[in-house]
């Protein structure tokens, strides 16, 4: 009896450029799946140098620096070291995560967290730091992005800390007017539709009339990498076909994997 991969002959849609979508589109494809990169959004390293002036003059008074992204954690850093050139320069700075993927991101960097949410969301990192000490004045520092929802500094506003915000990074929408990829999907359609971000579900529906599927072609699943994201997708009207059990790369592959082996 012929063994066949789990995703063999699926298309898999994936909404990153291939760089960023290039671990993703790699397990895939070693299932068996075909994967189509069609980027809705741009992330750029973006800080106003002005605030990073600001935040770097007194960076030794933050006892928690949080990362709620992949993004986060590589813009900020990159930032950091072209001001201070080493990374020792974090001194006794305690970190704080979100995400696996966050997790992998740091130990590009030779760094582990103090502190992982026991669920891939802002909130919970700042419960799980609320349980682990008092945050009554204790000094954060949250790294963000420019379309960052505030979840994280309200929950940590209400437990009295003292809290500051960076932007390292700028997530900007892809005009896929004259993409090959988008018109390629609109003529074949695919089997799903992966999400990883809210930003890219909002991008999508900004670009709908450029991924308007022609007469005949397939309706894929639009899958979500997990509960920020499919809460965006429903908000947006976007019916959630599969959702990640647990945020990041290994959790949107197992759920593909169970998705379609009831489809068999």
């Amino acid at each position: 009896m012929i063994q066949t991969q789990p995703l063999q002959g699926r298309t898999i849609v994936l909404t990153r450029n291939p760089a960023g979508a290039s671990r993703l589109a790699g397990r895939l494809n070693s299932l068996g799946a075909t994967t189509l990169c069609i980027p809705l959004i741009d992330v750029r390293e973006e800080a106003d140098k002005e605030a990073v002036a600001e935040v770097f003059k007194e960076f030794a008074s933050y006892e928690w620096l949080l990362f709620t992204s992949r993004n986060g954690v590589k813009h900020f850093l990159s930032t950091f070291l072209n001001v201070f050139e080493d990374i020792r320069s974090l001194g006794f700075v305690r970190i704080g995560v979100v995400g696996k993927g966050t997790v992998e991101a740091l130990a590009e960097f030779h760094l582990k967290p103090d502190l992982v949410a026991p669920k891939a969301t802002a909130v919970d990192l700042a419960k799980a730091l609320a349980e682990q000490q008092t945050l009554d004045n204790t000094k954060i520092l949250v790294i963000t992005g420019n379309r960052n929802r505030e979840d994280l500094t309200k929950e940590l506003w209400d437990q009295r800390a003292i809290v500051d915000t960076l932007q390292v990074y700028a997530t900007h929408f892809c005009d896929l007017e004259s993409s090959e990829e988008a018109a390629m999907f609109r003529k074949n359609g695919a089997d799903a539709i992966i999400f990883a971000s809210a930003s890219a579900v909002e991008a999508f529906g900004n670009q709908a009339q450029h991924l308007k599927l022609e007469k005949g072609a397939a309706i894929p699943a639009l899958c979500s990498f997990g509960p920020t994201t499919s809460e965006k997708m429903k908000n947006a009207g976007i019916p959630v076909a599969v959702e990640a059990e647990s945020p990041g790369l290994d959790g949107i592959v197992e759920a593909l994997i169970s998705y379609f082996s009831d489809k068999d």
